[in-house]
């Protein structure tokens, strides 16, 4: 569950809340008006996690929060007992399986490294991420449930094959956002009638009409 907010006060409340709803860990991000420094956002989830009681994710996403967390600072996290994991954004494919090594070293055994950014899951899951952080997975969960078992079985050629499968809802992904495009499957499946939380508008028409041509592909339908 995402317990992040601007200020720390704030995220300790939504972090409170979510363990008391069940919740087994919170994704939290280094989200400010203000750029941070490596200290204020280490105090920011040692805080979080102590005072809410709830384990957490570090979730590490440059493109919008604009904080890049170095080394030194996730190893510095992943020392602290309430932390548990990591999700990286997979902004550069060819970027994951250095990265992945390095953290492997400079984290405590056990810490489940993770990736977003599903067009390059492929790319972490065969460089060996503990996890998958999927939006189409949501949505859409037999082909990414296929990946994932594949990439564990160490069955590469089926991973790319699953993968090249999905290479028209990627690009759509990269258009258009994520978001946005999972909304519009949703409506096109009739799982729900929902728009995206303002203010992030719909895709438009022409966009519908591609997004239209996906569950097809991928031998998907309305519900009932």
């Amino acid at each position: 569950m995402v317990v992040g907010a601007l200020r720390t006060d704030e995220a300790v409340k939504y972090a409170r809340d979510a363990k008391a709803l069940g919740a087994a860990a919170g994704l939290l991000a280094a989200v400010s008006y203000s750029p941070l420094t490596e200290d204020e956002v280490f105090e920011h989830f040692s805080t979080v996690a102590r005072e809410s009681g709830l384990r957490i994710v570090i979730y590490d996403n440059p493109g919008n929060t604009h904080f890049r967390f170095t080394p030194a600072l996730i190893a510095r996290l992943g020392q602290l007992p309430e932390i548990l994991a990591m999700k990286n954004s997979a902004d550069r494919g060819d970027a994951i399986e250095g990265q992945l090594a390095h953290q492997k070293e400079i984290l405590p055994k056990g810490f489940s490294i993770g990736y977003s950014g599903d067009w390059n899951a492929t790319a972490a899951l065969i460089a060996g991420a503990d996890t998958w952080y999927s939006v189409l997975g949501g949505i859409l969960p037999e082909p990414c449930l296929a990946i994932v078992r594949a990439a564990r079985h160490g069955d590469h050629t089926e991973v790319h094959r699953i993968d090249a499968t999905l290479a028209p809802v990627w690009e759509l992904f990269k258009t258009f956002s994520s978001l946005r495009i999972v909304y519009a499957i949703a409506e096109l499946l009739e799982i729900c009638s929902a728009q995206p939380p303002r203010p992030i508008k719909p895709v438009s028409a022409a966009a519908k009409y591609q997004v239209a041509e996906v569950p097809a592909r991928l031998g998907s339908g309305p519900q009932s």
